[in-house]
């Protein structure tokens, strides 16, 4: 039996996440949902992910839809773009795709906000599935309705709220990720345990030995915590007014830092980082204590993420966190831990003071 998370949208029942180990429970989870299957569908990857699972999943569509067909584009944040999207838009064109027919997004998180985005605008609106494939889009942009495309060099600064008709999770694509994109995901787990459960954190310390191997049903239940917390968050705060701004911790200056790489960092690594930077921030307030701070720097290199960098200037670094979206006027909406599970929004500190906080993550190797 497939766990599913009920997500709703203004108090009313919007979409599942459907968690299974195996794509083949796919026709089914549409079924249960209603969705129709007399439409087209279009199956949306990268380079990656279409070599390990188009074929599987469009001979699967074809039990289903009447058409299926695919659009596959390079793989990596350099391809999260209009230009892309415009590939998309005029494939979607030629294929005659309608308002009743159906995208279907398969890889992570950049095909999943791209593809979001395109549903969002192509004829208006149209139904997409998200069936995201990294543990990182599991756990996190695949749920919540964020879509989006990055900007010149701004990332996610266009883009619309726009909810899936439904996730479907397959645990077992979990073990094909590289080790890096592994980690990169328990970047955002280990974030969600920070600022919403204790007890959440406490879980995944308590279990890093069978989580580093890949025990799938201890994956599928670190993946079903992660998505309760961040559903309830998303719930409580669709559109980001107020503590759905929590699940930015380590996000400020780990986009900073992720565009001064060129996106040669993973996300997730780049979140750890920034963690790192928040951490410290809450010690110095006084928030949490200095054997806290430092466990959870220990947390976070116990799952083969960074807590620093090299080559970057911590100036720069800040001026950089003054150009992302999250900014209120000239204030930096930034996010600390008020206690182990619990984040709260602080807009109070000095550019001296996230300075220091920079500083620490900065090493001269």
């Amino acid at each position: 039996m497939a766990r599913q998370v009920q997500v709703n949208y203004q108090e009313k029942p919007c979409y599942k996440i459907i968690l299974n180990h195996s794509f083949d429970g796919f026709l089914d989870a549409l079924e249960q949902e209603g969705i129709s299957r007399d439409r087209k569908i279009c199956i949306v990857t990268d380079t990656n992910v279409a070599k390990l699972y188009l074929n599987e999943v469009t001979e699967i569509c074809k039990n289903a839809f009447p058409v299926v067909e695919y659009f596959v584009f390079d793989a990596g944040e350099s391809s999260k773009n209009m230009a892309t999207v415009e590939k998309l838009y005029e494939y979607l064109i030629k294929s005659r795709f309608d308002r009743k027919d159906l995208l279907l997004a398969l890889g992570g998180g950049v095909v999943g906000d791209l593809t979001g985005f395109a549903a969002a605008t192509y004829l208006r609106g149209i139904d997409f599935i998200q069936m995201p494939t990294t543990l990182l889009s599991q756990v996190d942009s695949s749920i919540g309705g964020k879509t989006g495309v990055d900007f010149l060099q701004y990332k996610n600064m266009v883009g619309a709220f726009y909810m899936p008709r439904m996730v479907y999770i397959n645990i077992h694509s979990l073990l094909s990720l590289p080790n890096l994109q592994f980690a990169s995901g328990m970047g955002e787990i280990i974030k969600h345990g920070l600022i919403r459960d204790a007890s959440y954190y406490q879980w995944l310390k308590d279990h890093q030995a069978a989580i580093q191997a890949h025990d799938e049903d201890v994956l599928e239940e670190m993946v079903y915590g992660s998505c309760l917390i961040k559903k309830n968050v998303v719930e409580t705060d669709p559109k980001e007014q107020g503590i759905r701004a929590y699940l930015n911790f380590g996000h400020t200056i780990g986009h900073a830092i992720e565009k001064m790489s060129d996106f040669s960092l993973y996300h997730g690594q780049c979140v750890a980082i920034g963690m790192h930077s928040g951490a410290y921030l809450s010690f110095k307030r006084g928030h949490i204590t200095k054997d806290q701070y430092e466990d959870i720097l220990a947390m976070i290199q116990g799952f083969d993420l960074p807590v620093s960098v090299s080559d970057y200037d911590a100036g720069e670094i800040l001026a950089n966190t003054k150009s992302d979206k999250k900014m209120v006027g000239d204030k930096i909406k930034f996010i600390v831990l008020e206690k182990i599970g619990q984040a709260a929004i602080d807009m109070t500190f000095s550019d001296q003071e996230l300075l220091e906080g920079i500083q620490v993550l900065l090493t001269d190797e």
